[in-house]
């Protein structure tokens, strides 16, 4: 989708990871001149290899020529931004960010930016750094943004813009709900696949792994893949949305208790309702999310 009126306009982007890497090679497909920040010169010069962005720096006194500033950094510099970059980003700026947690991020950047949109566009693949980034990750993807009172409307409107036209689904929450929504159907998902890779890679012989090895198919593969990602990212997760997945670790932790004791009691009648149930329930939800 074009932009309603296609703005002559510098896009800075810090951090250039799967998703500030992503955001470079499609945004110079869309035509804007990208400004990379990396953090050390042979990540810039990396950068600069794959084409990330036409001008790649360490320097992030290059976002001067920037209108648009997205800080795509892990969410712990994210909620700890140097003073120099902060100094960097011109006031006139929009600042956006693609964190995954929003309450933080929101109560730090209002205070640090007037144009600051919160937002977190949701998709990501097990790979990371400056190798990750690819063309069209945000295609039919949701893009999230939680606004508050004091954000920028006219800010607002530019991302709203850009998302739209990345194809992005454009999605407006409050921060706590977001919060909350993303541990459940995010971070909890982090959290029980790593469980599960955890009791497979400690709690089994080696005779045992050898043949769960060879014989293992899509369905553990599919399973498994988000905890076998970033572990950097996984820690942040859990970090800064601990008090959510406190209480959705507690409902998971419920559920499997229910469904061992109908397997201590042999209760295959009560077991069946409960996957039927869980049947119906996950073709409704994949296959009608909502608008």
């Amino acid at each position: 989708m074009e932009l309603k009126s296609k703005p002559s306009k510098n896009i800075g982007i810090v951090g250039l990871g799967l998703i500030g890497g992503s955001l470079g090679l499609d945004l110079q497909k869309l035509g804007y001149r990208v400004y990379g920040i990396t953090h050390r010169e042979n990540t810039a010069e990396k950068a600069r290899e794959r084409k990330l962005a036409q001008v790649v720096s360490t320097d992030p006194g290059i976002l001067k020529h920037c209108s648009i500033v997205y800080i795509a950094l892990p969410l712990e510099q994210l909620l700890n931004p140097s003073s120099v970059l902060i100094n960097a980003i011109p006031k006139n700026a929009v600042v956006t960010d693609v964190g995954s947690v929003k309450v933080p991020i929101l109560n730090t950047w209002r205070r640090l930016h007037p144009r600051f949109v919160a937002s977190h566009p949701m998709t990501g693949t097990e790979e990371s750094g400056v190798k990750a980034g690819q063309h069209n990750l945000f295609k039919n993807k949701p893009w999230v943004v939680t606004p508050d009172k004091e954000t920028d409307q006219k800010a607002l409107e530019e991302i709203h813009q850009i998302s739209l036209s990345l194809g992005c689904k454009w999605i407006s929450t409050e921060a706590p709900i977001h919060d909350e929504a993303v541990g459940l159907i995010s971070h909890l998902p982090v959290l029980i696949s790593a469980a599960l890779l955890n009791a497979l890679l400690t709690d089994t012989s080696p005779s045992l792994y050898s043949l769960a090895k060879s014989i293992s198919s899509n369905g553990f593969a599919d399973t498994s893949r988000v905890g076998g990602g970033n572990p950097e990212l996984g820690v942040s997760m859990a970090k800064f949305n601990k008090e959510n997945l406190i209480r959705n670790l507690l409902s998971y932790r419920n559920s499997l208790d229910l469904l061992e004791n109908y397997l201590l009691e042999e209760n295959w009648n009560e077991l069946e309702k409960i996957l039927v149930n869980t049947q119906e329930g996950r073709q409704n939800f994949i296959s009608n999310p909502a608008n």
